[in-house]
């Protein structure tokens, strides 16, 4: 009996030992990096570079799955419904897990109860651009809208992103009479504002920087309290559209994982994530981009800065009223 019990144990003892942990062996298959907007936008930039650093940091391959539409919304619930085993990871933004539920009268995830957070990454400044042939300041646009109503429209990633509702919030403000046009994705908002369906497009700076630079369109303010030593010629929004105060609005990115992922998993993904995302080559890499890296590392710093980030927008929403209807 006693021998037998001996064997027992120590064949329980060598399969235990043969056998890695959780820990040790994550990740050991390639990783689906799920990107909500369609492929060329500034999301699905950032998210790029971060999952080819990521892999190479992990030893293991992470691949871009875009899942585009509802404004983000489908490829947020494909993650939700995804097995909680780190192999399928959202790269969230403002507009989809501060926004959404603010925004959307019959919320089909909660940002809070059905996400945890490995990250906060950084973001891009909101911009305000518009064609070559209209003016070339805020100000002027606005002038120009209210003397002739109906004639222009604004083109954004979607309704209820973050670039939708900042737009209308600079039209509180101003009184532009200006309507809304919502897209799939940044990407084609851009090219119809080059082909001459839209007036007006909203976006990020680095996305836009190029074809204001080449002259397919005019970037008229970027949403920074002071201009940017990147684009120091491009002024703020509340300098170009002459208003009281500063006018501020950041698309964040957050890498974030169906609730009741193993903590080791988040660890080993938030502790690849810090080693990425401080070297100088990344920071370099995201500011050609006109992204700027500001980490907030682990489920509680991430889920803080997402809460904050929901509660700042959550008054300025209520006060849009209809202006956010979906």
């Amino acid at each position: 009996m006693q021998r037998r019990h001996f064997l027992q144990v120590s064949s329980a003892a060598t399969l235990a030992a043969s056998l890695p942990s959780r820990a040790q062996s994550y990740p050991s298959r390639v990783i689906r990096l799920v990107v909500p907007f369609p492929p060329g936008g500034p999301v699905d930039g950032f998210a790029r570079l971060y999952a080819e650093a990521l892999g190479k940091q992990l030893g293991q391959a992470v691949v871009i799955d875009n899942k585009g539409g509802a404004s983000g919304a489908i490829g947020s619930l494909y993650v939700k419904g995804s097995a909680p085993d780190g192999y399928t990871l959202l790269f969230a933004t403002a507009s989809t897990h501060a926004l959404y539920n603010l925004t959307e009268p019959k919320p089909r995830y909660s940002a809070a109860d059905d996400f945890e957070y490995v990250a906060v990454l950084g973001g891009a400044p909101v911009a305000l651009a518009v064609a070559p042939s209209m003016p070339k300041t805020l100000k002027t646009v606005v002038i120009a809208a209210k003397r002739n109503p109906g004639k222009y429209n604004y083109g954004s990633p979607g309704s209820g992103t973050l670039m939708h509702v900042a737009t209308e919030r600079f039209k509180q403000l101003t009184g532009a009479p200006i309507a809304h046009i919502p897209y799939k994705g940044t990407g084609p908002a851009m090219q119809d504002l080059m082909g001459g369906a839209i007036e007006i497009a909203v976006g990020t700076l680095g996305v836009m920087l190029p074809l204001h630079r080449s002259g397919r369109m005019h970037i008229v303010g970027v949403a920074t309290a002071q201009r940017l030593p990147m684009a120091p010629d491009i002024p703020t929004v509340a300098e170009s559209g002459d208003l009281a105060a500063p006018f501020e609005a950041m698309l964040w990115n957050v890498l974030a994982v169906p609730r009741n992922t193993p903590p080791e998993v988040k660890k080993a993904l938030a502790d690849a994530t810090r080693a990425v995302m401080g070297t100088p080559a990344m920071v370099a890499s995201l500011a050609e981009q006109g992204i700027f890296a500001d980490l907030h590392i682990g489920d509680a710093a991430a889920g803080a800065y997402v809460k904050a980030e929901a509660a700042k927008w959550q008054p300025v929403i209520a006060n849009l009223g209809d202006a956010i209807e979906r």
